[in-house]
């Protein structure tokens, strides 16, 4: 009897550990690292594209002696830096997750449409990306404050995640970058499909006939030419005295040979 309990409890433990295995390789959640690369990626990306803008703000504040605020340039007010920091975690949930790839790059930014949010759920990792962003940006909010009022010449990433985020941490996840021609890459695969489409697309101007949609084009544009032509051969021709004379009149009949005409 002991004997067949503990070959059963044995069965049960591998069974739990196989299964733990599984899990830890199927889910694999973002480490500090990765945060904070991809929080100071979208950070950069939205100072750009909110940099773009020549708007004036104009300050309702009035000094005691009565004289209004001077107008602030949008590119350089505090409005600009608020609103890219409350919404620069909700940018990462347009990431996408590529289970083939290893580190980092198993993230990737992704085109939404109106339909993808119809079938496709945020997976673990992309929700947990987005929480622990959450944190870091309240937690760090001084320190990017710091670089947007002062330090613009260094890059973000260089200045939140090596200087303070990642100081003496592990940072290997800063240098890793993925290349499209992977071997295996579902991505990079679907991507030269893409591509080997469009240069279909452009040699299928030719026909079955041999013959090209430019080579048609030319060859009717000269038939069409060639029907004006004769138009105007036949087209009437007027007389100086305002009349019109005939194909007869322009060129008179000439008789046969061998036959007697009459003067």
């Amino acid at each position: 009897m002991f004997a067949v309990y503990w070959s059963a409890l044995a069965v049960i433990s591998s069974v739990g550990a196989a299964k733990t295995d599984g899990d830890d390789d199927w889910v694999h959640l973002p480490n500090r690292c990765e945060v904070c690369k991809f929080v100071s990626i979208e950070m950069k990306s939205a100072f750009e594209e909110t940099g773009k803008t020549k708007a004036v703000i104009e300050s309702n504040y009035n000094f005691i002696d009565g004289k209004g605020a001077p107008p602030v340039k949008y590119v350089k007010s505090d409005l600009r830096f608020i609103e890219v920091v409350e919404n620069v975690c909700q940018r990462l949930l347009e990431y996408n997750l590529h289970k083939e790839r290893s580190g980092s790059n198993r993230f990737a930014k992704v085109r939404l449409s109106i339909w993808s949010g119809l079938w496709n759920e945020t997976s673990a990792e992309i929700s947990d990306l987005k929480k622990q962003c959450d944190v870091m940006v309240e937690e760090y909010e001084d320190v990017i404050e710091d670089w947007y009022k002062g330090n613009q010449e260094e890059d973000l990433t260089s200045y939140l995640c090596e200087k303070h985020v990642l100081k003496g941490g592990d940072k290997a996840c800063l240098n890793e970058n993925w290349t499209p021609k992977k071997k295996g890459d579902q991505a990079a695969i679907a991507e030269d499909k893409k591509k080997k489409k469009k240069k279909g697309g452009k040699k299928g101007g030719e026909k079955g006939d041999g013959s090209s949609d430019g080579e048609k084009t030319t060859k009717k544009k000269k038939k069409e030419k060639k029907v004006k032509k004769k138009k105007k051969s036949k087209a009437p021709v007027e007389k100086s005295d305002g009349g019109q004379t005939s194909d007869e009149e322009i060129q008179p009949q000439v008789p046969l040979s061998g036959q007697k005409t009459e003067l």
